[in-house]
This record gives C-alpha cells, sequence and structure tokens, in this order.
C-alpha cells in the first residue's frame, strides 16, 4: 500500500509518500517562516495565499523524489483538522481533485493525532495504547490513545497553547520568529532561576495548562508592574537570556509535571506506562532531557517523535495507513474541522 500524504494545516505546505511498512519514500516542506517573520506570527491569508502557490510543485516534487506517479498510488490522505480554515481548504481541494481524477479513496487525517504517530517512526514496537501529549504552536493536549484510531481527550490548555507562548514572549524580548527555536538559543546563556515565573496548575489533578500568566508575569519581569511599554525598555543582553532560559523552564516544569500526572492518572485505570510526545515544542531540548529524567525515574516508556518530525510535516500523515486499514475513507462532502473537537474521536 502506497500512501500519498498533503498537511497544510497551518504554514508548511508539505507532502509525503509512505507505505505500508513506514518507508518514507519521499517528503517535501515549503517552509512559510520567512513570509510570517516580519509579522512576529502567522498571518493566516498570506498563508492560505502562500499554500495555493506551492501545493501542486510540492506535490509534483514528492513524487518525482519517489519517482512515482499518480497512477502508482492507492489512496491520497490530508489533513482537514485542526487548522486555519484557508491553509486546510487548500490541502482539502487538492486531494480531493487528485483523488477523483484518478479514483482513489480519500483518507482524513486529524493533524494533532498525526503528531502522536510520528512517534512510531522511532519505535520497533507499537506505541498504542498510550498517552499522547501535543505540543506545539497551536495546541498543548493531552490523550488516551487505545489505537492509533480511537482516543479519548484528557486534558489541554485553556488559554495559550505553549508554542504560542514561546513566540509571543520571543517577540517581547525582541527575538526573531519563530520563538522556541529563538528563546532556545538565548536561554544556554541564561540563569533558568532569576525569575520566579508562575506555574499553573501543579498542584492540581486536573490536567490542564495555562500560560497566560506566564506570559503576562514575563511582560511585567521587563517593564514593572502595571506597565506595558514595551517600547520604552531596554534590556540588557543578559537579562534577557536570564528572561529567557526562566521562562522556558517555567513552560518545561509544565508540561513534564502534567504529562507524568496523565501517566500516573491513567495507569491507574490498567493502561500502560507508555508516554509519546510529538509537536514542535517536543524538539526544545531542555523539555525532552527532562522529561527523560523524569520518566526514566517513574518507570515510564517515553517516545518522542523525531527531531526532523517534531515541527509539521506530511510524514506523520502516515496514520492514514491505520485508517485505510480500518477502512474509514471519506467521501466528497468531506470538509475542513478548523477548530479543536474534543470529544472521542478517530485518528
Amino acid at each position: 500500500m502506497i500512501l500519498l500524504t498533503l498537511e497544510t494545516t497551518c504554514d508548511e505546505t508539505a507532502a509525503a509518500i509512505v507505505n505500508d511498512r513506514l518507508d518514507v519514500l519521499s517528503s517535501v516542506v515549503a517552509s512559510q517562516a520567512k513570509l510570517h517573520e516580519i509579522y512576529k506570527g502567522v498571518v493566516p491569508e498570506i498563508a492560505a495565499r502562500a499554500h495555493v502557490e506551492r501545493i501542486l510543485p510540492v506535490i509534483d516534487d514528492t513524487l518525482k523524489k519517489a519517482s512515482l506517479t499518480l497512477d502508482d498510488l492507492d489512496g491520497i490522505a490530508v489533513a482537514n483538522t485542526p487548522g486555519l480554515s484557508g491553509s486546510l481548504l487548500v490541502g482539502l481541494t487538492a486531494a480531493k481533485a487528485l483523488c477523483f481524477a484518478k479514483n482513489l479513496p480519500l483518507i482524513a487525517i486529524n493533524h494533532l493525532h498525526a503528531h502522536v504517530y510520528a512517534c512510531q517512526f522511532g519505535s520497533d514496537s507499537p506505541i498504542y495504547p498510550c498517552v499522547g501529549l501535543v505540543v506545539s504552536g497551536g495546541h498543548t493536549h493531552l490523550y488516551h490513545y487505545t489505537s492509533a484510531t480511537e482516543n479519548r481527550f484528557l486534558g489541554g490548555t485553556i488559554d495559550d497553547a505553549a508554542g504560542e507562548a514561546f513566540d509571543k514572549v520571543a517577540s517581547m524580548l525582541g527575538l526573531p520568529y519563530p520563538g522556541g527555536p529563538a528563546i532556545s538559543k538565548v536561554a544556554l546563556n541564561g540563569d533558568p532561576t532569576a525569575f520566579k515565573f508562575p506555574r499553573s496548575f501543579l498542584k492540581e489533578q486536573r490536567l490542564e495548562f495555562s500560560f497566560s500568566g506566564l506570559k503576562t508575569a514575563v511582560r511585567y519581569a521587563i517593564t514593572g508592574p502595571g506597565k506595558f511599554d514595551l517600547d520604552a525598555v531596554s534590556i540588557a543582553e543578559q537579562t534577557v537570556a536570564d528572561l529567557a532560559a526562566s521562562f522556558q523552564q517555567a513552560v518545561v516544569d509544565c508540561l513534564v509535571a502534567k504529562s507524568v500526572q496523565a501517566v500516573e492518572q491513567c495507569s491507574s485505570q490498567g493502561v500502560p506506562r507508555r508516554l509519546c510526545v510529538g509537536g514542535g515544542v517536543a524538539a526544545n531540548r531542555v523539555f525532552r532531557d527532562q522529561l527523560a529524567i523524569q520518566c526514566q525515574q517513574k518507570d515510564i516508556e517515553l517516545h518522542f517523535a523525531a527531531m526532523e518530525h517534531c515541527t509539521d510535516n506530511a510524514v506523520m500523515g502516515a496514520i492514514a495507513i491505520e485508517r485505510f486499514k480500518a477502512g474509514l475513507f471519506e467521501d466528497m462532502n468531506l470538509d475542513i474541522l478548523p477548530g479543536l473537537i474534543r470529544e472521542p474521536q478517530t485518528g
């Protein structure tokens, strides 16, 4: 079985060709980071227009790199939820057109569950059942997975996602977009204990995250309480490093604590002590190292998506193979679902 998978949920135009042995025959990602850098965040209209320009060349390049044609495919999969409306429409329209032209089955992909499935590429054994953490620019959510196609929402952020907070704090500190890599780099020279920032919900049983208050605490640390004019403030280089390191540590502490807590709660109900983590923030080295230490101490089997599969890509769309095997195909009435659906859902 050979599938073409498409990913256009946000600001990366990506395509990949994978088979049912999880061999990646080709993968292409066209980044839009430079287009959005000046705005210090993704502009939906610009993202959608860029997808329109790039989707067909990316698909063509992906086929050529695999030395295949559309006639060699057994199906086409596309991420239709969650994401930016305009961006999702571009990918779904392309997938439908190709399926109609070649009479191929259409498979829907949930972008969040695909991030967790990316962990399967680094494991010699099945990763399901497990607890999954999706931690990215737009989402910070925990799920209990009984399989690749069956899951239960456990909890998530009630405001900013972790990656979103990284981007906003980077902007406050005068660092470039995307904020995650920029803060991580500067934080290497900072003291993570220099500023005492809040860690929400650490002493509570609910599996929720909140990074809005942390973001505000950073702003007040820069400007002073009750003041918001960042342009009037000049920050010393070492202070920027200390702020970045302290902020990063606060985020990591929350992610690690709630992930471990989720595993503990699910294991009491008979779920294997297994944690799978995907999404752009999963590439953060401090997070990876500290979560690994905690999981080792707590006897938790830990799987991270490979670094190259943390940020948005189409390889993780291989989760569609599981849907293909289960006969979970879509008709041409398939629509986009931009918002996050929190009820139990298929992958």
